[in-house]
């Protein structure tokens, strides 16, 4: 099953007991806030869950196209990286029942 935001909202409201509207206001709010945060460079770390943060990848210019056997380069650039928290780490980690 895929979690969405709407499904996060619906959460939030349930455990807050504010109204759905805000609730989905507020988990947008905060998506924003973090991708803004990750796009700035800065690492987002959330004590119990994890923390997010954005690594640089080398360039490799020697690439190869497995369809056409084309040589290509392909430039370095950012991506984002998630490293689980040592609570959530213990949960995944237990055996599935």
């Amino acid at each position: 099953m895929t979690t969405t935001r709407k499904h996060l909202a619906l959460a939030v409201a349930e455990a807050t007991g504010c109204k759905k509207n805000v609730a989905t206001r507020t988990v947008d709010a905060l998506f924003d806030a973090m991708r803004q945060s990750l796009i700035e460079n800065n690492r987002i770390e959330i004590r119990g869950f994890g923390v997010f943060e954005v690594k640089e990848t080398k360039a490799k210019p020697a690439a190869r196209n497995p369809r056409t056997g084309e040589i290509i380069y392909v430039p370095a650039r950012r991506k984002t990286h998630f490293k689980p928290g040592k609570l959530l780490k213990m949960e995944l980690h237990k055996p599935l029942e």
